[in-house]
C-alpha cells in the first residue's frame, strides 16, 4: 500500500512517512467509518475534514497508509511504470489501496484489462459498496478485474505470459514494512514467480519508500538486470523521494 503513499497496492513506514497535516477548518478529529480484523491485524477507514470536502483515510495496525487528499505517489507509481512499458495491454496491480493507482492505469488507453490483487477482503468491500464513495464506479469499470487473494498465490496460479506489466505496491518496500509477513514479497522465491507470467518485453515495477540495495540484488539475480529509479514527489509542500525497482523480460527476436 502506498501514498503519503500501492497497488494495484501504498504506505511508507513509521518514522519515514509523515502523517497527514490537518486541513484548515476540519472537524475536531477523524471519525471512524469502518473497521475490520484479520490474521494480519486491524484495518480502519476514517473520515476527516468537513461535509463539503471530506478526506478518507486508511490505517493498518495503527499506521497511516494513505488518504484521498494526497494521492501523488500512488498515481506516480502507475504513470512511471506505464511509461517504461511498451505494451501494457494486460496489467496486474498488487494492492488496491484506495484505488488511485488503478485509476491511473485505466487512464492509459493502451490498457485493455487491469487485474488488481488485494488480500484484504474488507477493503474491497468498502470500495465496492460505497463506504469509500468513489469506489463503486471505479471497481465497476469494464476493464477492471478484482481478485481477493494473496498476490503470491495469484501469481503462482496465473498462466505463463499473462501480463505486460506487473506493479507491486503492497507495502512500503523491504525496509519499512507495515506487515512483517510481506518481507517475503521482496525475496527471490516470490520474484521468481513473476518472471514466467510476464510477456516478452514485459516489465516488473516494485514501489519502495527508500533505496534498497538488497532488493536491487535480488531483482538482478532473478531477471539479469535492474533499474533503480528515484522519483521526487511534492506532498503537501514537502519534497519526498520514492523509488521504483524495474526489471524487464527480453523481447522476442
Amino acid at each position: 500500500m502506498a501514498d503519503v503513499p500501492h497497488g494495484e497496492t501504498i504506505v511508507p513506514g513509521a518514522g519515514h512517512v509523515p502523517e497527514p497535516r490537518p486541513e484548515t477548518g476540519t472537524e475536531a478529529g477523524p471519525i471512524e467509518v469502518a473497521r475490520a480484523e484479520s490474521e494480519r491485524g486491524e484495518l480502519v477507514l476514517r473520515r476527516r475534514g468537513d461535509a463539503v470536502h471530506p478526506v478518507w483515510e486508511l490505517r493498518a495496525n495503527g499506521v497511516f497508509v494513505m488518504d484521498t487528499l494526497e494521492t501523488t505517489s500512488e498515481r506516480a507509481l502507475a504513470t512511471a511504470a506505464l511509461a517504461l512499458c511498451p505494451h501494457p495491454a494486460q496489467v496486474l496491480v498488487g494492492g488496491l489501496g484506495l484505488g488511485f493507482t488503478l485509476a491511473e492505469v485505466l487512464a492509459d488507453p493502451r490498457v485493455e484489462r487491469c487485474t488488481v490483487v488485494e488480500i484484504e477482503d474488507a477493503l474491497v468491500g468498502w470500495m465496492r459498496d460505497g463506504t469509500v464513495p468513489h469506489g463503486p464506479a471505479l471497481l465497476a469499470h469494464d476493464r477492471v478485474r478484482i481478485v481477493v487473494a494473496d498476490v503470491a498465490v495469484a501469481l503462482l496460479e496465473a498462466p505463463p505470459c499473462s501480463y505486460g506489466l506487473v506493479l507491486l505496491d503492497v507495502d512500503n518496500g523491504p525496509g519499512y514494512l507495515v506487515h512483517d509477513a510481506n518481507a517475503a514479497l521482496y525475496g527471490r522465491a516470490f520474484l521468481e514467480r513473476i518472471a514466467p507470467v510476464l510477456r516478452p518485453g514485459g516489465v516488473l515495477a516494485i514501489w519502495s519508500a527508500a533505496t534498497s540495495p538488497e532488493l536491487a540484488d535480488v531483482v538482478r539475480a532473478v531477471f539479469g538486470e535492474v533499474e533503480e529509479l528515484g522519483y521526487d514527489v511534492a506532498l503537501q509542500g514537502r519534497e519526498e523521494r520514492y523509488w521504483l525497482y524495474v526489471a524487464r523480460v527480453a523481447s522476442e527476436a
